[in-house]
């Protein structure tokens, strides 16, 4: 029997929309509720345990929805977070930092595997304990050992391009500038597999692939997500079979501001009809 209950989605901002849109791909069939914590953000700039708590407040307050499953589609509150989540959740909980690690380890064919991210996402180190350990796993199975039994990682944050990315500047003469002053030092360290760290990054995938070149597989993480998701679902049955899902969106900033900005992450004259909600009444 189908389960059209929703899925909840949350980000400090907008960035998760990305996210969220690679789940819509995915899996056509499901509603989704998304929330914005935009009067919070950003996430990276606050504590752990400030983190937890906001991350903590959004999942009750998507529960209120009877959602069956939460991604948290943010890379901070995915490190900080996902544990405390994941224990007190009453549904499955998905973070962005696992699946694409995975999914770099699976592509890359040298062992050479670089990360960007946001200043707060690259000096927790996640996402490289995040590969190493898959590639060790990986390797210890005889699935891409050859590459994966030495792997080597190369970080660098790259906070301007979220800046970019909001205002809408995905291609043009200041975005290639930018991206070849963070990702040169990169392309000359041999990687082939770039995991897009930072949920704002897939928006300048265009400029990221010319810089890197035709030989360096990008990683979306928000494609990775979603395949997880649809895993969960199957795993699970409770995969939905509505024709018609609905959409809906809340921000704990204006409604109009978050449309306005967001509306080019998603297309399709989305997202519409965003409530204001704040989730600091919510105890943890």
């Amino acid at each position: 029997m189908a389960d059209t209950r929703p899925i909840g989605v949350f980000d400090s901002g907008i960035g998760g929309l990305t996210v969220l849109r690679e789940i819509w791909r995915a899996t056509p069939s499901e509603s989704t509720i998304y929330f914005g914590d935009n009067s919070r953000t950003p996430y990276g700039t606050k504590s752990a345990s400030t983190v937890r708590k906001y991350s903590l407040q959004n999942m009750k307050f998507l529960e209120t929805f009877d959602v069956k499953m939460i991604v948290i589609a943010c890379n901070t509150a995915s490190a900080y977070a996902y544990e405390e989540v994941s224990k007190q959740s009453k549904v499955p909980v998905v973070e962005v930092i696992t699946p694409g690690a995975d999914a770099a380890c699976m592509a890359t064919k040298n062992g050479r595997i670089g990360i960007i991210a946001t200043g707060a996402t690259v000096g927790t180190g996640v996402y490289e304990n995040a590969v190493r350990s898959k590639a060790a796993s990986l390797a210890a199975e005889g699935v891409n050992a050859a590459a994966l039994s030495d792997i080597k990682i190369f970080q660098k944050a790259c906070p301007m391009f979220v800046s970019l990315a909001e205002e809408g500047w995905w291609d043009n003469d200041i975005a290639r500038l930018t991206a070849r002053e963070y990702l040169d030092p990169l392309k000359e360290e041999g990687i082939d597999t770039l995991v897009l760290g930072c949920t704002h990054y897939p928006l300048l995938t265009k400029v990221i692939s010319e810089v890197m070149g035709p030989d360096v597989k990008l990683i979306n993480t928000g494609v990775a997500v979603a395949g997880s998701v649809r895993e969960i679902l199957e795993k699970n049955d409770i995969a939905s079979d509505l024709v018609d899902p609905e959409r809906k969106f809340y921000t704990s900033d204006d409604p109009n501001m978050f449309e306005q900005v967001a509306s080019p992450f998603l297309g399709q004259g989305l997202p519409s009809g965003t409530v204001h909600v704040t989730t600091d009444r919510y105890e943890v």
